[in-house]
């Protein structure tokens, strides 16, 4: 039986999720990748202990993480069941629906049918009566934002969602959701974006001005470009990389000459900085207080203990700034 470290709690460092009463880590740990049925399962433990271990409080999900789609959560919920319930409490673990689920016209977007039915199927997959955040996990066109945004109000108000997120919009979007919500009386707290030094969408789409503005937190996935922004892509493509062995986010043609040759010199940037370029890059996403937390993903732990340090320089100087922007954009 798992028991965690008791100095847990004493090196992480905790940002308030915009103007709610939530803290959230300033590294969490997302389930998107290495949690599906394709995974070791011993590994999934490893990694889940060592991020709890050392501070990381926050576990992110959605309904879709596999493969297949929705054994993230199955594997997590069994995690949790044999190992994690006794720290129940201590725990913000996230989940999301948007995605195409399942068949037909109803496993898929916004509508009020899907987001509920869903959350109620990643409920008995994580063996859990609640969860922490309940994201709506992309912009659906489609569906009237009062619909969706009555769903998110539903979750909270049944008790089976303590906290509702939204996940890939933009800022205008982000103000009439957030209208909507404010007026239902609806704890919505954060944005869930893309962001990264090579991937700035969310500055400019208006997203993380508004975040600022509403008063609700920010948290980024893929902080690290999916990889590209460490040392694993400076002399070539691993046999183990992410690129070798799945290849649907990131492929050998998007590690072109010029982008090989961008990550070599914010390496240089990095060693500067006595950081390495995965601790640089997400401290950059720390630098400003904007950002509540960086969501990680990890296949061996070594790799969340080397993301954690982070969190001990996220100060960089106007001339260091400048010299990412010139190796990046």
């Amino acid at each position: 039986m798992y028991t965690a470290n008791e100095n847990r709690y004493e090196k992480m460092k905790y940002n308030r999720c915009g103007q709610s009463g939530l803290l959230l880590p300033a590294v969490s740990l997302g389930l998107w990748h290495n949690f599906g049925d394709t995974s070791v399962f011993s590994n999934m433990k490893e990694l889940c202990f060592t991020a709890f271990d050392n501070g990381i409080t926050h576990f992110n999900l959605a309904n879709n993480y596999g493969p297949e789609a929705g054994s993230a959560e199955s594997n997590f919920g069994k995690i949790l069941k044999d190992d994690f319930m006794p720290y129940r409490d201590e725990m913000i673990i996230s989940t999301k629906a948007g995605y195409g689920m399942w068949p037909g016209p109803y496993g898929d977007w916004g509508s009020r049918k899907y987001l509920l039915a869903s959350l109620d199927q990643s409920l008995k997959r994580l063996g859990l009566e609640y969860v922490d955040i309940f994201y709506h996990h992309r912009m659906d066109l489609s569906t009237p934002l009062e619909e969706t945004m009555g769903a998110l109000a539903q979750a909270v108000f049944s008790g089976k969602a303590l906290y509702a997120g939204l996940s890939n919009y933009d800022g205008p979007a982000l103000e009439k959701a957030c209208k909507i919500l404010d007026e239902l009386h609806v704890p919505f707290v954060i944005n869930q974006n893309s962001y990264n030094i090579f991937n700035r969408t969310i500055e400019n789409n208006g997203l993380k001005d508004a975040s600022v503005k509403l008063g609700k937190g920010i948290i980024s996935f893929s902080p690290l470009a999916q990889g590209l922004l460490s040392d694993r892509y400076l002399n070539g493509i691993p046999e183990d990389s992410r690129v070798k062995t799945d290849g649907r986010f990131l492929n050998e043609k998007q590690i072109t000459e010029e982008t090989v040759g961008k990550i070599k010199k914010l390496n240089e940037i990095a060693k500067a900085r006595g950081q390495t370029l995965a601790e640089m890059a997400l401290a950059w996403v720390l630098r400003d207080g904007q950002v509540t937390s960086v969501l990680i993903g990890a296949s061996k732990k070594e790799q969340i203990l080397s993301n954690i340090k982070a969190t001990q320089n996220t100060t960089f100087s106007d001339d260091e700034l400048k010299a990412i922007d010139e190796a990046s954009l």
